[in-house]
């Protein structure tokens, strides 16, 4: 099956996010949420069962419980993986001595030696399982995600989304900078609490067994997190797939939802994008105008 291009991929997401960035938000809300982010009410996180990364928790539509989650790969899993990647069947090498024919083959051999034989899924492992990791079944699908707390009471929750593909692991580096900004340069009063769910389908969460998940559906189970971790207040932020679900939050408008940001806007100022489209006409030599 032809896999589309990164343009059309794009061009798709920035239609389905349809224009989140018009969505007007009052700054002054942003001020208010340090005040009063959490719910004066707190909401416990069950507890009651670990799972593996192999055994999916099994909720049923209606269960609000909030789990533990634990990784766990076999080592027999790890090593098919290893035997698997080192089996593979290579093309010849490109024709060309750059890259315009795509990704070279010495740089794809030398990726898959590095998964073959050096990369340490035991170390990634337990950079997880240091960090708070939970389960909650949304719309009768399990959902897991990273919920860190900041020590600031009054710091402000942030939905993080990752994109496709991608998964929660690029956004574990930007956790404790956020949770704790002191230790970084910032101030106290740039702390947030940090909650970075698994898309539907991705990573640790559940795999939607019929259509109907998408950036409108998904955008509302964040809502939800959100309310089911006791947040009146918080902030969304994402990119790529993850611009597409938080913009079509701003769209939705749930409470408590004060502002979000993006590193993938859907629009951009005309001069902006002329500019652009000139540098990359440029680069491409006279053919490409």
């Amino acid at each position: 099956m032809k896999q589309p291009d990164d343009k059309s991929r794009r061009g798709f997401l920035k239609v389905s996010s349809i224009l989140g960035l018009a969505a007007a938000l009052g700054p002054a809300a942003i001020g208010e949420a340090f005040a009063d982010s959490k719910s004066k009410s707190a909401l416990e996180e069950d507890s009651v069962s670990e799972f593996g990364a192999t055994q999916q928790a099994s909720g049923q539509t209606g269960d609000t419980a909030i789990r533990q989650f634990h990784v766990s790969f076999p080592e027999s899993d790890i090593g098919e993986l290893r035997k698997r990647v080192k089996a593979t069947r290579w093309p010849d090498r490109e024709t060309v001595t750059v890259a315009s024919q795509g990704v070279q083959l010495a740089t794809t051999q030398a990726v898959a030696r590095y998964w073959a034989t050096n990369h340490d899924w035991r170390k990634c492992e337990a950079r997880l399982n240091a960090l708070p990791q939970f389960i909650t079944n949304i719309d009768g699908l399990d959902i897991h995600f990273i919920h860190v707390k900041s020590k600031n009471a009054n710091a402000l929750p942030v939905i993080i989304t990752h994109g496709w593909p991608g998964s929660i692991i690029e956004q574990m580096k930007v956790i404790d900078p956020l949770t704790n900004p002191t230790a970084h340069g910032g101030s106290a009063t740039d702390a947030f609490d940090v909650v970075i769910p698994s898309l539907p389908g991705h990573g640790f969460s559940g795999k939607p067994t019929a259509p109907g998940w998408t950036p409108v559906t998904i955008a509302r189970a964040w809502a939800t997190l959100m309310q089911r971790l006791g947040y009146t207040r918080y902030v969304a932020q994402g990119g790529d797939w993850g611009n597409a679900v938080s913009e079509t939050m701003a769209l939705q408008q749930p409470p408590g939802l004060l502002a979000i940001h993006t590193n993938m806007a859907a629009t951009v100022p005309p001069d902006v994008s002329e500019s652009s489209l000139g540098r990359r006409a440029a680069a491409r030599g006279p053919l490409a105008r």
